[in-house]
């Protein structure tokens, strides 16, 4: 079978794999992979397992976890005992020595507002070259259109594409493996954009017969290597007062105040940590360790005096911190407010985690993962770029905490994520799926020398 990765992103794109409707998207890539001559492997998301992880609640249960299937697939190439004709065999030579690269991507994606669209968001859109929408070329005019073009079904294909580069580079000779062989396992993982379901399950409960020595995955950092991601705390603010008419208002107890008195602290306590967390990968964002308060409900009705308020805030933790320690400074700046209002020390607010929470991640810029990127972007032509650091979390952390090296490396923005009409540029996915063939190949070759030198 003859991978078409243009025909393999759109097709992906057209799975409306939400939260918890991965299982048709994993199908549909497993069926892929094995066509192509990959040795497939799939898994659920444990709930046991995750609810014993910091990440997530401690009371998931199979309900929650119900359609996060991921899948991957693996090639087991070259190697001692594999010979010219059954180089690029699953079997291959492989053995527990076999230097292993995961190529890792996420097949979920954020729920789309039809209305804020030019077009169904679950239907690819080929555009660019004069806009006649036939998909022709592969320059940088041509564009993908469609919730997850870029973050990250665009990135999965490219993962693909490079491993089937690598087998054929390795069955031409391009690639020296000596006798130590390569495997290559491509990864689709479910359940990244609420706390990484998948890649969790995959780092805690090892779901292949072998271990994995290193990862790129493949999200949209404009083909620039990063290699730290920050992590974030999930925490929900409740307030209680008294309510009374507004006629009247003067008998209530406004919890609206004390929201703003307490949100102004937070806001204060953001610029002091931009300002005391340093981090070199951080210099160039205004804002290195954001807090945002993303929703807020208050009152009952226009003429009462609002007396409950809900608040749930996204605070940014810095690679080297963890979320233990910030909430515990937070937690401290409001106690503080608390201690300056009579009504609220009487009525104490509660601020406790929701949701998924992201501890950060870094990986040493000397790794050899990341020095082989940097190499396979040098090798494609592309701009050399100096490793960097992003202010979003990903699957990276999972696998820096079981001890792979991970580094982030893909086409696309993530400007466009979550984003109307999100749109990728063709040609730059192309130039991806170059530049993470050219990096697996250098990681291997570099492992062949070192074992040979040993």
């Amino acid at each position: 079978m003859e991978f078409d990765m243009r025909a393999f992103a759109a097709d992906l794109c057209r799975f409306a794999s939400t939260a918890g409707e991965e299982a048709a998207a994993a199908d549909f890539v497993e069926g892929e992979l094995d066509a192509l001559g990959f040795e497939t492997h799939a898994w659920d998301a444990d709930p046991a397992l995750l609810a014993d992880h910091p990440s997530f609640p401690d009371d998931l249960d199979e309900a929650d976890v119900a359609g996060r299937r991921s899948v991957a697939g693996v090639l087991a190439l070259g190697g001692a005992g594999a010979g010219d004709d059954d180089a690029t065999d699953d079997g291959g030579g492989a053995t527990d020595d076999t230097p292993t690269v995961v190529l890792n991507g996420h097949v979920d994606v954020v729920p789309a507002e039809p209305a804020e669209w030019s077009s169904d968001p679950f239907e690819p859109v080929w555009g660019g070259r004069g806009g006649d929408g036939d998909g022709g070329g592969d320059d940088d005019s041509e564009t993908l259109t469609a919730r997850g073009a870029a973050d990250m079904k665009s990135g999965v294909a490219a993962c693909v594409g490079a491993a089937l580069d690598v087998r054929e580079a390795v069955a031409e000779g391009a690639v020296d493996l000596l006798d130590a062989g390569l495997r290559v396992v491509v990864e689709a993982v479910a359940g990244e954009e609420d706390g990484g379901y998948g890649a969790a399950t995959a780092a805690l409960a090892n779901p292949y017969p072998f271990e994995r020595d290193a990862a790129i995955v493949a999200e949209p950092t404009e083909l620039r290597p990063v290699v730290a991601c920050e992590g974030s705390l999930m925490a929900r603010l409740e307030l209680s007062g008294r309510s009374a008419h507004a006629a009247t208002r003067w008998r209530g107890e406004d919890v609206l105040p004390r929201f703003e008195a307490i949100r102004k602290a937070f806001d204060e306590l953001e610029t002091e940590r931009g300002e005391a967390v340093d981090h070199p990968l951080y210099e160039e964002f205004p804002v290195p360790w954001p807090v945002v308060c993303g929703t807020v409900e208050a009152g009952s009705w226009a003429s009462t005096v609002p007396a409950a308020l809900t608040a749930e805030f996204r605070i940014g933790v810095a690679p080297g911190e963890t979320v233990d320690e910030v909430e515990e400074a937070f937690r401290a700046r409001l106690d503080e407010v608390v201690d300056g209002d009579p009504w609220l020390r009487d009525h104490p607010p509660t601020f406790e985690r929701f949701s998924v929470q992201f501890e950060p991640a870094e990986v040493a810029v000397d790794e050899p993962i990341v020095e082989a990127v940097r190499a396979g972007i040098g090798e494609t032509g592309l701009p050399d770029a100096e490793p960097t650091g992003a202010t979003y979390g990903a699957d990276s952390r999972h696998y820096v905490a079981a001890g792979i090296p991970t580094v982030l490396f893909g086409p696309g923005s993530i400007a466009e994520a979550h984003y109307p009409d999100e749109t990728i540029a063709w040609g730059e996915v192309e130039r991806g799926r170059d530049a993470i063939a050219a990096a697996v190949g250098r990681f291997a070759a570099d492992y062949a020398g070192s074992d040979s030198e040993k």
